[in-house]
Parts: C-alpha cells; sequence; structure tokens
C-alpha cells in the first residue's frame, strides 16, 4: 500500500499526437471509462491538421474530461518540444505521459496514482494489437472493456504470447510479473508518470533528440538527479493500436544513442535544450 501523503492531489494525462485523429478518439474513449475521475487531459500535437482540432472540437461537446489541446506547428519531428509545451500548459502536480496509439485499461489512472511514490516515477508498457483488431476496436468494445479482456482478443484473431499475460485480472500475479521481470524500469514515452517538479527539475524533455530512445534519455537524467524508478508493466495496463513508423531511421538512432553516451558520461542532470529555452521565446 502506498502512504496517503504520496498520492497525488491532483493528476495530468499528457497525449502526445500526430494527424491520428481516428486512432486518438479511440484512446480518448478509454480515459472516459477510468474508475478515477478527477484528472486533466493535455494533448501534445505536433503540428497535425485541421482534422484533429475539428476531433477535438466535437468530441469536448460529448464528454465531461477536461481537455486543453496544446498544437506547434509541423516542422517535422518535433515531439519532445510539444511535451514541454504541455508540461507547461498542466496544472497538476502528477502528470502521466502516453501516445495517440495507447489505450488505457479502467484501472489505468487508479493505478497509476497508487503506486506514485516521491522521489520515484512509474515505468510501464503495452500489449500490441494487431493491424485488423486496432481498426476493428468500437467505443463499446472500449468502454466494456472487452478490448482488455483475452478470451475476446483471442476470438479476434490475437496471438496468444507471454507479453498477453499483461491483460491478466489478478493483481498478486501482476505484482509477481512486476518484481520478476527482467526489463529495465525505464523511461517509457508511451506509458510512465512522475512529479511534475521532478520533471521542471531537469528541465524537461532534451529538444534536440528525435525518434528514437528519447524518452530513455529523459529518463537517464531523472536517475541523474536522484530519482528512482518503479516497474509497472504488469500493473498500468494499455493496448497499443499498430501504425507505421515512417519517421524512425538509422541516423537519427544513431545520433540519439551519441547523444544518450555523453549523457551517462557526464551524469547530465539539466538539458539546455528544454523547457527553460521555450520560456525565453527560443
Amino acid at each position: 500500500m502506498c502512504k496517503i501523503t504520496d498520492f497525488p492531489n491532483t493528476i495530468g494525462v499528457i497525449i502526445s499526437t500526430y494527424n491520428s485523429p481516428v486512432w486518438l478518439e479511440k484512446v480518448l474513449w478509454g480515459y472516459e471509462s477510468q474508475s478515477y475521475k478527477d484528472f486533466e487531459i493535455i494533448i501534445a500535437d505536433d503540428g497535425s491538421s485541421e482534422e484533429t482540432q475539428l476531433l477535438i472540437h466535437s468530441f469536448e461537446k460529448k464528454t465531461s474530461l477536461k481537455i486543453k489541446h496544446v498544437w506547434q506547428e509541423d516542422k517535422g519531428f518535433r515531439k519532445n518540444r510539444i511535451l514541454n509545451l504541455a508540461i507547461l500548459a498542466a496544472e497538476s502536480e502528477y502528470l502521466i505521459f502516453t501516445d495517440q496509439d495507447c489505450i488505457p485499461r479502467q484501472d489505468f489512472i487508479e493505478t497509476h496514482a497508487q503506486y506514485a511514490r516521491k522521489r520515484y516515477f512509474l515505468s510501464a508498457g503495452y500489449l500490441k494489437l494487431p493491424l485488423s483488431i486496432s481498426q476493428a476496436l468500437t467505443k463499446e468494445n472500449i468502454s466494456n472493456q472487452s478490448a482488455f479482456d483475452l478470451r475476446w482478443l483471442k476470438k479476434k484473431g490475437l496471438e496468444y504470447n507471454f507479453k498477453c499475460t499483461k491483460l491478466l485480472k489478478s493483481k498478486t500475479y501482476s505484482k509477481l510479473l512486476n518484481f520478476a521481470t527482467t526489463a529495465k524500469a525505464s523511461w517509457n514515452g508511451c506509458n510512465s508518470s512522475g512529479w511534475k517538479t521532478d520533471l521542471l527539475a531537469i528541465n524537461g524533455f532534451n529538444e534536440m533528440m528525435e525518434y528514437g530512445g528519447e524518452d530513455r534519455e529523459f529518463g537517464e537524467r531523472l536517475f541523474n538527479n536522484g530519482i528512482k524508478s518503479k516497474q509497472i508493466r504488469y500493473s498500468a495496463v494499455c493496448v497499443h493500436l499498430d501504425h507505421e513508423r515512417p519517421y524512425k531511421t538509422d541516423e537519427i538512432i544513431r545520433k540519439n544513442k551519441a547523444i544518450r553516451k555523453q549523457i551517462r558520461k557526464e551524469h547530465q542532470i539539466e538539458t539546455p535544450n528544454g523547457i527553460r529555452k521555450i520560456d525565453k521565446g527560443i
């Protein structure tokens, strides 16, 4: 059990997006179904076209969710910059980070809140769905939680493997797997959370980083500042909708690895290319 003093008073969910309104809508349906209700959503939009804005405006008229849409001009992959803008826009003390393609199970926010600890960040992941199921999911499938039911998913064509154990509903078994997994409790942009004060202390995300390890670099600087991590990959559950990644290149991966190597070597905490750069209007 977590200490009462560690339970966040206010919670925000930052959802990164770029030109994927169909997937984003499914994700928002997931947040409408949360058992924990008192949270804000900040949509961190890296330059989507008007279609995404229209979806959000239409959704806001039909939901009780508190949504902020933070947008920047499309100048290529600048996810870290829009995440920094979203952090500045967030009013909550505790922030959960996820993506436009990750639908949360009903207990997703409640689980992050229950596991929250001072001077820790939480590390989780997802179960990837094939494209056929991703496209077929309806609002009803998400609201009645069929989308997280292994028997239902197998009937729809999901191939069973060990990763499917993430959807098992036994809290005891989930805690055991969290403890036993060999996966590192790193910062994963699709499903991680932390205290806003800790994120600001390292000056947010490094805007020099492009796709491929940019979230890991963020977590490494948190570690350098004395923040520990806790593994909850089998407890905080979301399903991942399938899609292509045309913005991933070997050149960018090499550049990002070099930046991360330098971060570890120099034990760097603050990035010079982060939130305070935005505050200065750069």
